[in-house]
């Protein structure tokens, strides 16, 4: 009879065993804040199709273009709610993606964080140092967490790059140059919501400065393990003045560092879509091509060898693994590219810009907000 116990009791604990490995992780119930930025249909287009995740709720105060996307996604009209208040109060997602114009940003993390209610936003944080510092406050008291998505976070080549550099193989860190941009928002034919708010300086922060500024800031901060530069030099010019009257459409940054530089170039004059970055160190440089390659020249032979970048791995491979992960607790995201910390300084950063643009000179970090 002991024996038989021992058996029933044995086998129990196996079927056990064997469902938890066979049950897949939990699905994530998400909230969307806003439709207004043309990212979002990127995100309908992943998160629809996938089973890891689940949208509970849509707050968008524009009825109309909430109807256009649940015309052309098949989204059931229940999910809509007129704010994102209301849409929390009523189904209580854990986590909420906002795709917001930036100057909104701080107001939802601060709704969010009253409600403990966690918060991925697509670049950049703020659109200005003070709304970033207001933001991370709010974080603080909410005991919430606070992403930025970019896409740039999940190119294999970028990954391989700061490992390249973080294992010595580059020797010290001497040079960054990193050029993010494309033709223009017009010219690519942006959703007409998008364009509205992306060339409106107070909804943007800046035009392709804060639009694609933001990557160069980040990476650069990444790759100096966030460490602040100490100065900020910025030139931003307004090419074609009408088409885009009110913003800037072309920008170059100087980030001075005690033994390195940084160079960002974004620009919405690109003949064609970048997002690429050379990191040069004492002994060798690496060049990023797209999302998946890379480029390596040693000060030696000065041959240039072309590498596939090692494919990224869950959690890291793109943002809902990674904002799933970070709320489980089975990351700690201190300093990322997607970290708070992180992109409180990109803002600073771009802040800083904008100031040395406007004034004429450069400027010392950090601010004083």
């Amino acid at each position: 009879m002991r024996l038989a116990l021992s058996a029933l009791v044995a086998a129990f604990v196996l079927v056990k065993l064997l469902s938890a490995q066979a049950t897949p992780n939990p699905t994530l119930r998400i909230g969307v804040d806003g439709l207004v930025h043309g990212h979002v249909a990127g995100f309908f287009n992943t998160a629809l199709k996938r089973t890891d995740v689940q949208i509970v709720g849509i707050a968008e105060p524009d009825r109309s273009l909430f109807d256009s996307y649940a015309a052309r996604y098949h989204l059931d009209p229940s999910l809509y709610f007129a704010s994102l208040d209301d849409m929390i109060s009523h189904v209580h997602p854990p986590a909420v993606v906002v795709y917001t114009n930036t100057f909104d940003h701080r107001k939802a993390v601060e709704t969010c964080a009253r409600h403990g209610v966690h918060v991925m936003m697509e670049k950049p944080l703020a659109v200005s140092y003070k709304d970033a510092l207001a933001m991370a406050d709010a974080a603080r008291s909410g005991h919430i967490h606070v992403l930025v998505n970019y896409e740039t976070t999940w190119y294999a080549s970028n990954k391989a790059a700061h490992d390249l550099l973080m294992d010595g193989k580059l020797g010290a860190l001497r040079k960054i140059v990193v050029r993010d941009g494309h033709q223009g928002p017009k010219e690519i034919h942006v959703q007409p919501e998008f364009f509205a708010w992306l060339t409106n300086p107070e909804l943007n922060g800046a035009g392709a400065l804060f639009d694609f500024g933001c990557y160069g800031a980040d990476l650069s901060t990444w790759l100096h393990n966030g460490a602040p530069p100490q100065t900020v030099t910025a030139v931003t010019q307004q090419i074609k003045p009408d088409i885009y009257p009110h913003v800037d459409d072309e920008a170059n940054v100087i980030l001075k560092y005690p033994d390195s530089i940084a160079i960002l170039e974004p620009s919405w004059n690109w003949p064609f879509s970048v997002k690429d970055m050379q990191v040069y160190g004492r002994t060798a440089e690496v060049k990023t091509i797209l999302r998946d390659k890379i480029e390596i020249v040693t000060g030696d032979n000065q041959q240039a060898r072309r590498e596939d970048a090692t494919p990224l791995q869950s959690p890291f491979d793109d943002s809902l693994h990674y904002f799933a992960a970070v709320i489980a607790g089975k990351l700690t995201d201190q300093d990322s590219l997607s970290s708070l910390n992180t992109n409180v300084l990109v803002t600073q950063i771009l802040d800083a810009a904008r100031r040395s643009a406007k004034e004429g000179r450069t400027i010392h970090l950090p601010l004083n907000d």
